[in-house]
């Protein structure tokens, strides 16, 4: 296809007129679609009703090591529930609280026990002058308002195929002492879908920072989301690389099963060295006695080890690849060769990234609002929601059935063009 930028004007014109009657046809239609959060679809969460019969009345309700799940006790986890997440994340069992049923939970947390009682022993970031987190973007917005609620000076780092500008990391973390940590989503990251490379990891483990309470915030939400059984991004072991490289309290990993099993009736986990999970558990000691063990003892009955986790996301990745490849095959048909788009095609995770023109993202979301198509608001992927240049926009595929996504994505590149059109004309 001819690309829009070398068009005429009285090419563009022609264009606009087809365009926005195709527009005015779509508005006819009265749809009604919602891709705004990676919230999973009917059928997934269908496949994880077996778990509620898993525990009845009649269920003898002891762990392997004979804790009664229905009193208190235990307070990092279960045994079984700790070597589940263990085994989900890459990492020994001793390394792992489990929490809840949210990994932002224990995020906020984290940055709230830091914020108050400081960190490992260091003064508490309430009392220091400045406080700064990297940030890279485009990014998850729920990160981003954890840190802007406690005052944290939140700074874009850009994000590429690899991972974050490392250049910019370093620069930051080895000379700043005010910055305290960086946010990541290191594997299938929301919302590019990008995995970090080796090298990436590598430079991430050696950092040498200047403030003693920097951390790193390794979200591995997506960690065993998957489209593809051939075609699965694997990255490096953060915390082995950390303790190669002699900074073996410097990362907290994150995980849950909240797209695994059931959003919100999940279960969450932490892993770090063991020097931060002693730090941690005596600060949640006063916190809580003890998280839902019943829930933890229910999760490992019904997937019982690894494998069964892997195997239930490989029906997870069945149910989410046709919506996934509705939404690329759509863009590569209808805008490849425009020059008025970019994305991903990603291997696993929940969100395609698109980058219009600069200056379009906005008015792109509202159009599509517009003819009943709901999309993340434009600049929720940057800090205090601001995408300096207005370009990227959050593709959530999951919760429309695949018919729907595909209406959807038709509507999407619809408003793209015709906004890529009324932009060049009025360049």
């Amino acid at each position: 296809m001819k690309s829009y930028k070398s068009m005429s004007k009285e090419e563009l014109q022609a264009l606009k007129k087809e365009l926005e009657a195709a527009y005015v046809d779509a508005k006819g239609k009265g749809l009604s679609l919602n891709m705004a959060r990676g919230k999973p679809g009917l059928s997934q969460l269908e496949l994880a009703m077996p778990m509620l019969d898993v525990i009845s009345s009649e269920s003898d309700m002891h762990t392997i090591l004979g804790t009664d799940t229905r009193n208190y006790g235990d307070l990092d986890g279960i045994g079984e529930c700790r070597r589940l997440m263990a085994d989900m994340m890459e990492v020994e069992k001793d390394n792992v609280i489990v929490c809840g049923n949210s990994s932002l939970n224990i995020m906020y947390d984290t940055i709230a026990r830091s914020y108050a009682f400081g960190v490992a022993g260091q003064e508490p970031m309430c009392k220091q002058e400045k406080l700064k987190f990297l940030c890279p973007v485009p990014g998850y917005d729920r990160h981003f308002r954890i840190t802007e609620e406690f005052g944290f000076e939140m700074i874009n780092i850009p994000l590429s195929e690899d991972g974050p500008d490392m250049d910019m990391v370093e620069q930051y973390v080895n000379n700043d002492p005010a910055v305290k940590g960086i946010w990541c989503v290191p594997k299938y990251s929301n919302p590019t879908g990008i995995s970090y490379s080796d090298e990436t990891v590598k430079r991430f483990a050696a950092l040498k920072p200047a403030a003693k309470d920097f951390r790193i915030f390794w979200d591995n939400a997506y960690c065993i989301h998957h489209l593809y059984d051939d075609k699965q991004d694997k990255i490096l072991n953060i915390l082995e690389e950390c303790e190669k490289a002699g900074n073996p309290d410097m990362v907290y990993i994150f995980a849950s099963t909240s797209k695994i099993s059931f959003p919100g009736s999940g279960v969450a986990a932490v892993a770090s060295s063991l020097a931060n999970i002693d730090w941690m558990l005596k600060k949640m000691g006063t916190q809580t006695i003890g998280h839902d063990k019943i829930n933890q003892l229910r999760h490992v009955r019904f997937f019982k080890d690894i494998n069964g986790l892997n195997e239930h996301m490989k029906k997870h990745g069945d149910i989410l690849r046709p919506k996934f490849e509705a939404v690329v095959d759509t863009l590569e048909k209808e805008l490849g060769g425009l020059e008025i788009g970019s994305w991903v095609k990603p291997n696993g995770g929940y969100f395609i990234s698109f980058d219009s023109l600069p200056g379009c993202a906005k008015e792109i979301v509202a159009k599509c609002k517009e003819l009943g198509v709901v999309l993340t608001g434009a600049g929720a992927t940057y800090p205090y929601g601001k995408d300096p240049e207005d370009k990227n926009i959050r593709i959530a595929p999951s919760f429309p059935t695949p018919e729907d996504m595909q209406t959807a994505a038709e509507i999407f590149v619809l408003c793209v063009k015709l906004v890529a059109v009324n932009h060049l004309l009025e360049a």
